[in-house]
């Protein structure tokens, strides 16, 4: 599919009175049209810089960032404000206008792109039956949960009908529940208007749930990207495996791992768990022709995307090298030892 968004060695820095601070270094980035992007880091990894820089709101000290055809970077400001009515923003805090009714917060972009009334009403009233939210119309904003009034934030971002919507933090303040029900209706609206969605987020559990893809940012950079599915069973950078690590919880940590080795005296190897069905048959079968003692200690698996991913730690008990043969046997039939340092520190 063609990018919506394209991003070509963007840097972005700040002045500040402790010296030069580079939010954005040499990034680049391709968002598909249609598709759902999850942009995940930590506190000051360029997230928030990133969004801004998308939406215009910010210029990069350097690079370009194009939507669609238009290079945002060279563009004028009448221009660029047009832009930015095809650029829909949700926010964590949800800014939505208290003195303004429900009705009254969605219909004001609308009002401030020219939309007559009879034609704003009408999108209106549609926008907030998309929410689940058009019998409170009338309502105000302190008179809804954390919830509504997203969902208000949603239908709001929707009103000017967006190709590109920007999602910066949109569940960090609802609780779980709330959570999953915001992440569905983002998703809707993906699939049924077809609109391209950036979600900017800490939270891996929102990637997992919502995502096609997924960039990890540190430091200002993306330091590992790809599906969503090739990141969480694959991670290939320390920052991308501590997030996954938040989620699927199927590999000790460093503390797990010292109470196991105390308990299980044997090796400890864990093992990535692929997608054909027999792996751990597999695993059985090569133990037992190298005479091997094995048991399962640590892990889990689950479902992403409906497909199998998770990990499962084995304590073998035997002869080392038994132990090296069937490992041997068992990388050459591709099976995916994940912890090699693990088993590396046991054996010196």
């Amino acid at each position: 599919m063609s990018a919506l968004v394209r991003l070509e060695a963007v840097s972005k820095s700040y002045a500040t009175p402790a010296g030069t601070v580079t939010a954005v270094q040499d990034l680049s980035l391709e968002v598909a049209q249609g598709e759902i992007l999850g942009v995940i880091g930590y506190s000051g990894a360029g997230k928030s810089t990133l969004v801004r820089l998308v939406n215009a709101l910010e210029k990069p000290t350097s690079g370009r960032v194009f939507v669609g055809d238009d290079e945002l970077t060279a563009l004028p400001e009448k221009r660029l404000r047009e832009v930015r009515r095809e650029i829909g923003m949700i926010f964590q805090q949800f800014n939505l206008f208290r003195s303004r009714t429900v009705a009254g917060n969605v219909a004001f972009p609308l009002k401030l792109a020219g939309v007559k009334q009879p034609e704003r009403d009408a999108r209106v009233a549609r926008l907030l039956d998309f929410v689940g939210l058009l019998e409170k119309a009338h309502a105000y904003p302190e008179q809804l949960s954390g919830g509504q009034k997203q969902r208000v934030g949603i239908a709001r971002a929707l009103a000017t009908d967006p190709k590109l919507l920007l999602a910066d933090e949109a569940t960090s303040a609802l609780d779980p529940e709330t959570t999953a029900d915001v992440l569905a209706l983002l998703k809707r609206v993906n699939r049924e208007l077809g609109v391209t969605i950036i979600v900017i987020t800490h939270e891996m559990e929102a990637i997992r749930a919502i995502a096609d893809r997924v960039a990890v940012m540190d430091s200002g950079r993306i330091v590992e990207s790809g599906p969503v599915y090739d990141v969480f069973a694959h991670p290939s950078t320390t920052a991308a495996a501590r997030f996954v690590a938040t989620v699927l919880h199927d590999r000790p940590s460093a503390d797990t791992l010292t109470r196991l080795r105390a308990a299980h005296p044997g090796r400890l190897v864990t093992f990535a768990v692929p997608e054909q069905k027999g792996f751990t048959g597999q695993l059985s079968r090569a133990f037992a022709d190298h005479g091997v003692e094995n048991e399962i200690v640590f892990g889990g698996i689950g479902e992403l995307q409906e497909r199998s991913i998770g990990a499962l730690t084995y304590e073998l008990t035997g002869a080392d090298a038994a132990i090296d043969a069937a490992l041997d046997a068992l990388r050459a039939r591709g099976v995916d030892l994940v912890e090699e340092v693990e088993l590396e520190e046991q054996t010196a």
